[in-house]
């Protein structure tokens, strides 16, 4: 494939922070977001201060608020909210597209009413497309300052995989590839819903051991959905799974960890939302989750008080005590 234009649809954290890494490799960069005086704020600036304050947008990077300029790109990078994907897709749709471009989706979600993954999404809008989708643990604040990561990509064409792990992998962005899209995107979309709950328990201080024991239940749950599925096994394992789950758990760069700590300090979901900019992925795809395990039968403890936590006003001190007092049984997956 060849990539002589990459457009990034999205302007937040996380589109900002691959931005910035792709453009550091010289390659030309066409940065979108919706918003077109906050567009033009970031052409001025040349600095996200809203999201990643302090980090320069290289010369590279050029910004755009109208979704026609991205169409013609040979690479199109999806890092928009999982909940836009859908519009923003049929808006692109209409654009006349580039039909050689090559789609990859850096969106970590679950459609809520469908239980479709991100590249599903692309695949109702663009039939004739190649697909990617990339994930791992991630945290925008630390690649967009270039510290080390490793990241899954899987592609729809095995040697596309290759291809684009040589044109966007640097030495302080590592990219593995791999042959299981449904694997990488679950992994990637279900971990934010444990990370709200990880963070619940560390506003409500129940220390290291408890967090220790919720993260490795909360891969065993991941293991039993997203297998079911679609997933593969071994995928939950990887990068996208253990490694992104342990990450998002425990960083204080965590949206999801942190939404989850200010609700068990008091805060609604607004309040949260005002403080932090943005709207935590976990939160829609707790529902959707939570939505796919009823429909598969899968036996989800931490995913259905997440759910509760969020949408039936469960205080997060019974959430927790409801889930330690589950019976008492052997470790399995």
């Amino acid at each position: 494939m060849k990539a002589q234009k990459i457009a990034v649809l999205g302007a937040g954290a996380w589109g900002t922070a691959l931005s910035v890494i792709w453009a550091s490799r010289g390659h030309a960069i066409l940065l979108w977001g919706k918003n077109a005086s906050r567009i033009e704020e970031l052409r001025k600036s040349r600095e996200n201060s809203a999201y990643l304050p302090g980090i320069n947008l290289p010369p590279e990077i050029d910004l755009t608020s109208e979704l026609g300029d991205c169409a013609s790109a040979d690479l199109i990078v999806f890092a928009i909210r999982s909940t836009a994907l859908r519009e923003t897709a049929g808006a692109l749709k209409n654009t006349g597209i580039n039909p050689d471009s090559v789609l990859l989706s850096c969106i970590k979600g679950i459609e809520h009413g469908t239980g479709k993954r991100m590249s599903e999404i692309l695949a109702d809008n663009f039939l004739r497309h190649t697909f990617a989708v990339l994930s791992g643990p991630n945290l925008a604040a630390e690649v967009s300052r270039g510290l080390p990561t490793a990241t899954v990509l899987a592609c729809t064409k095995p040697d596309y995989a290759s291809e684009l792990q040589n044109l966007l992998g640097t030495p302080r962005f590592r990219i593995y590839t791999g042959g299981d899209l449904s694997g990488v995107e679950l992994g990637g979309a279900l971990k934010n819903v444990f990370a709200i709950a990880a963070g619940a328990g560390d506003g409500l201080g129940l220390g290291d051991n408890s967090k220790a024991a919720l993260v490795t239940r909360s891969l065993a749950e991941m293991v039993r959905l997203g297998t079911k599925m679609g997933g593969e096994l071994r995928t939950f394992y990887g990068l996208s799974g253990a490694g992104d789950l342990v990450a998002t758990c425990f960083s204080q760069h965590s949206r999801n960890r942190r939404a989850g700590e200010e609700l068990a300090n008091g805060r609604s979901l607004e309040e949260i939302a005002s403080l932090t900019g943005t709207v935590a992925e976990g939160i829609p795809t707790a529902k959707s989750a939570h939505e796919c395990g009823r429909k598969l039968g899968v036996e989800t403890p931490i995913i259905d008080q997440v759910y509760s936590l969020l949408y039936e006003g469960k205080a997060p001190a019974q959430a927790m005590e409801e889930l330690l007092r589950r019976e008492q049984k052997a470790e399995t997956i």
